[in-house]
């Protein structure tokens, strides 16, 4: 257990805390945030985004049908022709932040409930026109000469779009800026035939897009569905996760349920990943630079040096505003397995951009990983699954096989530290994204979310790694996959027998493993050269 919640209260039941974990789509209430989790569904929203709002909002929904660069019929929208903030400022479109009243629930007990799909709906539309009406200047002065950079944003978001965008924020309580599961990417596409649901990539379609994305053959089409495709595999995951915490807090010595709960999590993780490769032909590296420019945040960026004041709203007209952009980074997945596996993070300010990103995601997923977070501290997960080699082997010992350690407790800690490759391996393939679609091609040097765009990836890459290096040496595992100069030892030939494939697949990722610690070490080193950092 970690000294830090040593004295701790228990938390309460699973149960208790998520009641709907087990629960169908059709089992959950309207009134329930749509990203409540589920061992089904996952990150994924419980039932498929609503694609188009009522209509008290059609004059912001016609407008958004115009908004895009190339509009769904193929024709150029508003953007393409920088005439969105000309005709927001006009007057065009009304304050409809009344209407949002609209979207209560007359029959709920609580006459205060609102229909949170489309609240959720509501958020992601008016951030899309957010975002596009802040950054259409940045649009145009890199359209125009993309070696110029993208000047500065409008500074001002007019009362028409900044009051429900706000209202619709403080209703789901997460900022009032484009986030990545809420508005981008997981609450922003829709079924082909609902039949077949999300599990085919060919199924998925945008709803909302600021460049050629309603064309789903695009690259930005491609960059926000391979992110739907991959969330998409978060059921298992959760399901797993919440058995091995289940597993060790009620049956520690249930050892064969805590390694069925990691296969279970090592499938979803190398679905996931198989998913996150397609990124490379669905989104094409040249063209992401591009559409790019409409997802960039309002803090720590020099579009908006002084931030931006929202009109009308209970922040005040004076007062300006800083929020981080839509962010791959805040996607739920990675931060479940650092919870749940311990992964330590260094103490700098990296690490605290990484916890500033928790507030962006929704709220069933902030309280779902904090659960995570407190139950792992809670149960010791990472000392459970790496107690069986050299720093308890006598308590490991079986009487019936001369004195072998016994295969279950090593497999365990064999199959922690293959999930923590997972993590590793996601990872890299997010730095490699960066590299190739972002640092390769633009010398700006934050990213879309305010993060410094060479450092803050490899902060996280290295902590994975570190642990690797621990649970290797620690657990005893180096003793067993290696001998002197890289022999085999470790054990009967019994045990080595059946842990064959796990030994030599260990073997082969920690050997990964360091080999890719030296190059990363040395690509961080040349970008921060070339860029000066």
């Amino acid at each position: 257990m970690s000294s830090y919640l040593a004295d701790a209260p228990p938390l309460p039941p699973l149960t208790r805390l998520f009641p709907h974990l087990n629960s169908s789509a059709e089992e959950i209430p309207a009134s329930t945030d749509p990203f409540t989790i589920t061992t089904t569904t996952g990150f994924l929203p419980c039932r498929p985004p609503l694609r188009r709002l009522p209509a008290q909002f059609d004059a912001m929904s016609e407008i958004l049908d115009e908004m895009p660069i190339v509009k769904a019929d193929g024709t150029p929208g508003l953007v393409a022709k920088f005439q969105l903030g000309p005709l927001i400022d006009s007057g065009k479109l009304p304050d409809l932040t009344s209407h949002i009243d609209d979207l209560k629930l007359r029959a709920a007990d609580d006459e205060s409930a609102y229909d949170l799909e489309a609240v959720t709906a509501l958020f992601r539309d008016y951030s899309f026109l957010a975002s596009a009406y802040l950054l259409e200047p940045c649009w145009e002065t890199w359209s125009k000469d993309n070696n110029a950079g993208y000047g500065l944003g409008r500074p001002v978001l007019p009362r028409c779009i900044a009051a429900p965008l706000v209202k619709a924020a403080d209703i789901l309580d997460i900022p009032p800026f484009m986030s990545y599961a809420a508005s981008y990417a997981l609450y922003n596409y829709h079924l082909v035939n609902p039949n077949l649901g999300a599990g085919l990539y060919e199924n998925l379609r945008l709803i909302r897009a600021f460049e050629h994305g309603l064309d789903p053959k695009s690259s930005e089409a491609g960059f926000i569905l391979t992110h739907v495709h991959m969330v998409q595999e978060t059921g298992p995951l959760i399901q797993g996760a919440t058995d091995l915490l289940s597993t060790i807090e009620q049956r520690p010595s249930d050892t064969d349920a805590a390694i069925s709960a990691f296969r279970t999590m090592l499938a979803a993780m190398k679905r996931i990943e198989e998913h996150m490769e397609q990124m490379w032909s669905h989104s094409l590296p040249k063209d992401y630079i591009s559409y790019r420019t409409f997802i960039f945040g309002i803090t720590s960026q020099s579009m908006f040096p002084n931030g931006v004041i929202y009109q009308g709203t209970r922040y005040g007209d004076s007062k300006p505003l800083y929020f981080r952009g839509e962010s791959g980074a805040n996607d739920s997945i990675i931060p479940l397995l650092d919870h749940l596996l311990e992964i330590p993070m260094p103490t700098n300010p990296l690490t605290d951009i990484l916890k500033d990103f928790r507030q962006y995601r929704p709220k069933p997923h902030r309280e779902f990983l904090a659960w995570v977070m407190s139950k792992s501290g809670e149960v010791g997960v990472r000392k459970y699954c790496c107690r069986g080699g050299s720093t308890d082997v006598d308590n490991q010992k079986d009487s019936s096989s001369s004195g072998s350690v016994q295969s279950p407790a090593i497999l365990l800690t064999t199959l922690y530290l293959k999930l923590l490759d997972h993590v590793r391996s996601f990872r890299w393939r997010h730095w490699m994204f960066a590299r190739e679609y972002i640092i390769k091609r633009t010398p700006h040097p934050t990213a879309t979310g305010g993060s410094p765009i060479v450092t803050w990836l490899p902060n996280q890459l290295f902590a994975v790694m570190d642990l690797m290096e621990s649970v290797y040496d620690e657990s005893g595992l180096r003793s067993i996959v290696e001998g002197d100069e890289g022999q085999e030892v470790g054990g009967d030939a019994a045990m080595m027998q059946s842990l064959g494939p796990e030994v030599d697949a260990v073997k082969e990722i920690m050997g990964n493993a360091i080999m890719q610690r030296e190059k990363l070490d040395k690509e961080v080193q040349k970008f921060c050269s070339e860029r000066g950092v």
